[in-house]
């Protein structure tokens, strides 16, 4: 059964579940009088999402699934998508420093170029050198 919207001569407003086949008249709960069926109000649910931004994306081969050509093609287009809605709204734009180290010490918080390097914790092996160009 389909939900109906009803407004009463005496201005109350009320839903009520109706077969299709039944009268356009309701009786109010409200009063007792007689309703009539009104355009039903705009529901809008749900979210806008934007997809993923770059440094979202896997960054590795196991990542991708070892190269897995269904999931790149999958991948290739929420990254064009991804790329239309950033022309379009800057505030949408991730940081696209590239990345120079991703795994060991910096899996949870890739370094970036310009970022400083994170400082070792014990049991860390030690940092290789990051080149200067020059």
């Amino acid at each position: 059964m389909p939900l109906y919207d009803y407004r009463c001569p005496a201005g109350h407003r009320f839903e009520q579940l109706a077969p299709i086949a039944a009268s356009a008249q309701q009786d109010c709960p409200a009063c007792g009088q007689a309703s009539g069926k009104v355009p039903s109000r705009i529901s809008l649910g749900g979210y806008a999402d934007p997809g993923r931004a770059m440094d979202q994306m896997p960054q590795t081969w196991r990542g991708t699934y070892e190269g897995n050509p269904e999931y790149l093609g999958q991948l290739r287009r929420q990254w064009n998508d991804r790329q239309k809605l950033e022309e379009k709204y800057d505030e949408l734009r991730g940081d696209r420093r590239p990345v120079l180290a991703h795994e060991g010490h910096y899996h949870a918080a890739p370094l970036r170029a310009g970022d400083p390097p994170a400082p070792l914790r014990a049991g860390d092996p030690p940092a290789a050198p990051l080149h200067a160009e020059g």
